[in-house]
């Protein structure tokens, strides 16, 4: 009688270990296919280039002119428009105010 009592305990246990496993697995799986919320667009302007960063879809910054400088103009390529809105992103993710300085500008290369 013992050894039948013992045998399904082993066999529950297997199993619990085999979905436990399996659990981890696929918690693992999702945690390292996580979708990327924000999303960075460059658009043209009348002057030049302009950047959108979306969260879900929605627009949370459009920027059309360059930030920190005292001309309303806009990037001169829509590279450099690119790289402020990749800088930006990447403070939000750090949950840093997104502001962007002159010397940001500068370190990136943005032509002014």
């Amino acid at each position: 009688m013992t050894t039948i009592i013992n045998t399904k305990r082993r066999f529950f246990w297997a199993k619990i270990q085999k979905n436990l496993l399996f659990f981890l697995l696929v918690l693992q799986f999702t945690a390292c296919t996580k979708s990327e919320p924000l999303k960075t667009e460059s658009f043209k302007t009348a002057w030049g280039w302009g950047y959108t960063i979306t969260y879900k879809n929605e627009i949370i910054i459009k920027q059309s002119i360059i930030p920190a400088i005292n001309d309303s103009k806009s990037f001169a390529t829509e590279k450099d428009a690119l790289k402020v809105a990749n800088l930006v992103v990447t403070k939000l993710k750090k949950n840093i105010s997104p502001t962007v300085s002159k010397n940001d500008l500068i370190l990136l290369k943005i032509k002014l």
